[in-house]
């Protein structure tokens, strides 16, 4: 069959893998001049299914509430007049019950193993190079309540059969050295071995790459998508700035951008912007860096070395689609992160950069048909796992174009 992918973030390209490796004939679009240019492009690295807790938790609310007057909260509700911030947020709320936040951190960590899983295989079967350590992740915990409780909440994951060590701060350091100097900081750490990093812009590219030369994908860029043609049920083709590009069916991964074209197909898409800031710095003959990657739990802070280079996010802005940023937004984890890691880069070389996950109220992604027209597919709502979910996401979406049943069971996060 003839696919259209529409978007070429790390999900767009490794559904445009799939579907191409199951022997379709596929076209990519994408409004902007290369693939992964948009939310995949400077994003935390981390490929972590020991980090799988929803954000919609029963803690939430206080700590939102505790950003309209402090900015160093980790989540940040900034108010705004658009009414679809206040639609997404009251979802969101209602996501934050115990019972609630139990069901959807299992459905992701599942997700997140399959992925996982997914990925090695992509990895194998293409030798597509992405600056991949896989020596686990180190969950790191200042105060020793914090981690009598992150020690705690590994059950709800270990419950899926991901395992997940808590260790004192002198094995933290056995495993990474260079937290050697710094151990003394720390109550403990969640060890995760089968975590890893890797850069997902350096990934989408390579395989968009590999995909047009090996599998024959096309791609138009800087192609901005502008509506449908249909008749019927069935959308005819898609309507672009340069023309339109006629298939049999249609797969959506626009992220943050996706509610507003599944509006005009019948589908209300509750998937918002949530705006994360990160740091790119080059790491020297002289530094000292992470030799794997984690997250400072107390500040929630994630790092990830990528080469001869460390990033550094945090931060999860209620703020619309603002991807403005000045160089004080990054102040925090700046600080936090060179408290880890005095010499870990050249923190005089920093690159800036803010994007937008397309978050849902649950923190799972969807999938599926839906709307008034049964050819188009949906691959949505990644959120702040797009990186670890993609690989997995983009074969349920194969399966589902081949009306095959997916290897995983997306219950729980179908279209409506």
């Amino acid at each position: 069959m003839r696919v259209a992918v529409l978007g070429a973030g790390v999900a767009g390209i490794t559904t445009a893998y799939e579907l191409a490796r199951d022997g379709h004939e596929v076209t990519v679009i994408e409004r902007l001049p290369e693939a992964a240019a948009e939310t995949s492009f400077a994003n935390a690295g981390l490929i972590a299914p020991g980090h799988a807790y929803t954000w919609s938790s029963p803690k939430a609310p206080r700590i939102l509430l505790r950003s309209l007057v402090d900015d160093s909260q980790a989540l940040r509700f900034r108010p705004s007049l658009d009414p679809r911030l206040w639609s997404w947020s009251w979802k969101f709320l209602m996501n934050c019950t115990a019972e609630k936040a139990s069901a959807n951190t299992k459905r992701k960590v599942r997700l997140c193993l399959y992925s996982q899983d997914r990925l090695t295989g992509i990895v194998a079967e293409t030798g597509v190079e992405y600056h991949g350590l896989d020596g686990g992740l180190l969950y790191l915990y200042r105060k020793p309540e914090s981690f009598a409780r992150g020690s705690a909440n590994t059950r709800i994951l270990a419950e899926e059969g991901l395992e997940l060590r808590a260790i004192s701060p002198e094995e933290a350091a056995r495993i990474d050295p260079a937290l050697a100097a710094v151990k003394d900081k720390f109550a403990g750490a969640v060890y995760c071995p089968s975590d890893g990093s890797g850069d997902a812009r350096v990934f989408t590219q390579n395989l968009a790459r590999y995909c047009a030369e090996k599998l024959g994908v096309t791609y138009q860029f800087d192609t901005e998508v502008k509506g449908f043609e249909a008749t019927g049920g069935r959308i005819d083709r898609v309507v672009t700035s340069k023309g339109t590009v006629a298939a049999d069916e249609f797969v959506l991964c626009l992220g943050v951008f996706a509610p507003d074209f599944a509006r005009r197909l019948g589908v209300s898409l509750p998937i918002y912007p949530i705006k994360g800031y990160s740091v790119t710095m080059p790491i020297e003959a002289s530094s000292l860096p992470p030799t794997v990657g984690g997250v400072d739990e107390d500040n929630l802070v994630a790092y990830a070395r990528f080469g001869d280079r460390m990033r550094v996010t945090a931060t999860a802005e209620f703020a619309g689609f603002d991807k403005s940023h000045k160089p004080d937004d990054f102040r925090h984890m700046l600080a936090a992160i060179r408290d880890i890691f005095p010499k870990g880069a050249d923190y005089a070389k920093p690159q800036y950069w803010a994007g937008l996950r397309p978050m849902t109220p649950e923190g799972t992604p969807i999938f599926g048909r839906g709307g008034r027209f049964s050819n188009m597919v949906f691959n949505v709502g990644h959120g702040h796992m797009g990186w670890t979910m993609s690989a997995g996401s983009a074969r349920i979406t194969a399966d589902i174009v081949k009306r095959a049943s997916p290897g995983f069971d997306p219950a729980g996060m179908l279209v409506n």
